[in-house]
């Protein structure tokens, strides 16, 4: 079987779109969070999307077939909360690791049973990206505004929490650890810090880092204050297989921010934005049309390596990306010339 680094060569891949919108579809209440097994847990989780992992596996495993059925190569794992500090919003620390290895087989069993079903087509494989998310708490910043030098959390602390779940992916049996939605680089540096110590402390075969940065508005910074370019620099030294962005934007205020990383990025570069900007609502009116035609544009420039959606795009909007881009050749990697000492 290829590896994903012999695919990217051949052709643009996809990733998912949307977990969290399609869960929304599926209306769940309090008693579908909990389940049988947290039945009588001490305070509300309806919310917990990765608790639906251990507590409703077929809904997670259903969106992850949708996505294959619609075109994507790279299936991101439900885990974008699951560490002991963003769990502790429902005081369920404890579940982290399980919550981890559990998303990470459901993926992994969708991408089995949609390969041998009639369906794939032919189709060979599926790539596992264990999600790893931003964290509900930043280094960077502090969330007194009376106590700027104040913080919620310790670079040490956040190294463990990451350290646990890229734990849980790896021994759930995921392909690529993908740090996701970073919107301050020293979190995003903590868990490049903890992949590499957990590779180096188990022995085991390192997997491939995908990083994917956000950025917050039209100046074009993270919410730290990095410039594209320095959130790049910060994170190169960990050679990620790709670098890209993701949220915050849809394609049309992205544009100018891909066209940017795809030259200066020595690695692959991916993009998965919003469908779109919300409305007053909160919602997301982007059609797939719209978005696969401007992921279409990028593609055609040649800006991309990886493409996909995130909040507001569904299987719908992939479907529309893969069939845009199918054809286009894939971004070149650049020729990174060896300094001379």
């Amino acid at each position: 079987m290829k590896t994903i680094q012999q695919h990217l060569q051949e052709r643009i891949l996809i990733i998912d779109g949307a977990m969290g919108t399609m869960i929304q579809r599926h209306k769940l209440e309090e008693a579908d969070y909990r389940g049988e097994r947290f039945k009588n847990w001490h305070c509300d989780v309806k919310g917990n999307n990765d608790l639906l992992s251990i507590t409703q596996p077929q809904i997670i495993k259903g969106i992850h077939k949708q996505y294959l059925q619609a075109g994507a190569d790279i299936i991101e794992t439900n885990t974008f909360s699951s560490t002991v500090i963003a769990q502790a919003d429902y005081d369920m620390q404890s579940l982290a690791y399980e919550l981890n290895v559990a998303s990470a087989k459901c993926a992994r069993e969708a991408i089995e049973e949609y390969l041998s079903s009639p369906e794939a087509d032919g189709r060979a494989c599926a790539f596992v990206a264990g999600a790893i998310g931003p964290l509900n708490k930043t280094l960077s910043l502090s969330p007194d505004v009376n106590n700027p030098g104040y913080r919620a959390v310790t670079f040490d602390e956040v190294v463990a929490a990451y350290y646990e779940q890229i734990s849980g992916l790896v021994d759930g049996g995921v392909d690529l650890l993908l740090i996701e939605t970073i919107f301050d680089t020293l979190n995003a540096k903590a868990a490049i810090y903890a992949v590499k110590k957990y590779f180096r402390d188990t022995k085991k075969k390192e997997l491939p880092v995908m990083i994917s940065g956000t950025i917050t508005d039209a100046s074009g910074r993270t919410l730290s204050g990095q410039t594209l370019e320095a959130f790049y620099i910060s994170v190169m030294h960990a050679k990620p297989l790709s670098i890209g962005l993701n949220c915050a934007l849809g394609a049309a205020e992205m544009r100018s921010h891909i066209e940017e990383l795809s030259s200066i990025a020595a690695c692959y570069t991916s993009a998965y934005p919003n469908a779109g900007l919300p409305n007053a609502m909160g919602e997301y009116d982007e059609q797939p049309e719209q978005t696969a035609h401007f992921i279409e544009e990028w593609a055609e420039q040649g800006f991309v390596n990886i493409v996909g959606g995130c909040c507001g795009t569904t299987p719908d909007h992939i479907k529309h990306i893969a069939d845009h881009v199918r054809k286009i050749q894939p971004r070149k990697l650049p020729v990174v010339e060896e300094a001379v000492v």
